[in-house]
């Protein structure tokens, strides 16, 4: 574990930079500022060390507005259909900051804030504690929010996030990480393989927000219940297709949430490297980066283009404060919400 500064944001707050490292040298560089994994690098076939995730060198390009590159993202993950939901009889009216609908926790999100940091080093490896609070009203969402992220680096060559929350009034919660893969370490994902341990997916309008219906996947472009090439029907002729221009939609995962399972496995013939994904979540969002516009210049100078990356964002479903046959994602008073997301890499 080390710690080092990562300069300063544009009010003066001073961020800093943690690298965590495990005895088989897969390294995670993880920032205070919106809980972002910078970089993280694994191992190819051939044991050589490389960078699979989109970011950048410098906190100045962060600040200066980015897709959520390896964000924690709060306090909800996802969208909110028309920005508002309503809980105990209230209305609470949120920002609409993706057209007509609230994306990611709003204007100021966790993405955004400097949590505080603690690092340290234990038998499983290193462990950073990240924590913060968003006050009654913040982004227009009820109660004090108390929360703590933890990124801990195993020596089986997986990085766990654990996620806690509690709050002094009821309110809805989904948090996630929105780190960009890229198993090659450049050029698109299209040749990757992917397997989503999912029968059905929460179809979407073209707002990209859940109509409410948990649709079989057998039989269309988003049946990954064998590996499938990203590629190979990323530009079906399908309605579902052509809203999310591409996949960017809610898979509903088999085991259900709850207890870990198995999310999904994506696979990169080219340098052999395997990511597995496991989670409590009973949801996991399949991003293909369709949005993205190649004029981002990262780490090393590469420039994110267009399907140069997939997102695994584990999660509750999309709206589900407004669709009640979704799981809940109210938090009340007293409780704790708890989940846990375990990225495991290895290759093949």
């Amino acid at each position: 574990m080390k710690k080092e500064s990562f300069g300063q944001l544009a009010n003066g707050t001073a961020v800093d930079i943690y690298t965590l490292t495990n005895t088989n040298g897969v390294e995670a560089r993880i920032t205070n500022y919106g809980g972002i994994i910078v970089s993280l690098k694994t191992p190819d076939r051939a044991g050589n060390l490389g960078d699979i995730t989109h970011g950048f060198e410098k906190i100045e390009d962060y600040q200066a507005g980015h897709p959520f590159f390896g964000s924690l993202v709060g306090r909800y993950g996802n969208r909110i259909g028309q920005a508002r939901f309503s809980l105990n009889g209230v209305t609470y009216e949120l920002a609409a900051n993706n057209g007509r609908n609230h994306l990611h926790g709003g204007k100021v999100g966790f993405d955004k804030k400097v949590w505080q940091a603690e690092g340290s080093t234990t038998a499983e490896g290193p462990v950073l504690v990240l924590t913060t609070s968003s006050a009654d009203g913040e982004e227009s969402y009820p109660g004090n929010l108390s929360v703590k992220v933890t990124y801990s680096l195993l020596e089986s060559n997986a990085l766990r996030i654990d996620y806690l929350a509690t709050s002094d009034k009821d309110t809805i919660v989904n948090l996630t990480n929105h780190a960009y893969f890229n198993l090659a370490g450049e050029g698109t994902i299209l040749d990757h393989e992917i397997m989503i341990n999912a029968d059905r997916f929460t179809p979407v309008d073209n707002e990209l927000i859940p109509t409410g219906e948990l649709r079989p996947v057998n039989g269309t472009p988003f049946d990954f219940t064998t590996p499938h090439r990203i590629g190979e029907r990323i530009d079906a002729e399908d309605e579902q297709i052509r809203f999310g221009k591409g996949y960017d939609h809610n898979f509903v995962l088999n085991h259900g949430g709850g207890k870990s399972g198995l999310a999904a496995r994506a696979y990169d013939p080219k340098s052999g490297r395997v990511l597995e994904v496991e989670t409590t979540e009973p949801g996991v969002q399949f991003y293909t980066a369709n949005f993205l516009t190649g004029d981002l210049k990262g780490k090393g100078g590469r420039i994110y283009e267009r399907r140069s990356g997939f997102c695994l964002e584990t999660q509750h479903f999309p709206d589900s404060p407004n669709k009640p046959q979704f799981p809940s994602t109210v938090l009340r008073q007293g409780e704790e919400y708890r989940t846990t997301t375990l990225f495991r890499f290895s290759t093949r």
